[in-house]
């Protein structure tokens, strides 16, 4: 069984792990390509770093 990522908020290493991760790739690029500025407002410890870390790794 894969483990939950609590705390992890490097995808990369959410990745190494072999952690349990929802994939949000549709989310995440109908926000690049139909939007302009977004205000990320979610509770701590929600996944926003994580996000951020996706979108980044997605670019490079």
């Amino acid at each position: 069984m894969k483990k939950l990522p609590i705390g992890t908020q490097a995808f990369e290493k959410l990745r190494r792990n072999n952690a349990v991760y929802v994939d949000k790739t549709e989310h995440v690029y109908n926000l690049i390509n139909n939007g302009s500025v977004y205000f990320l407002s979610r509770p701590k410890r929600f996944g926003k770093s994580l996000l951020i870390s996706t979108l980044v790794k997605g670019v490079v």
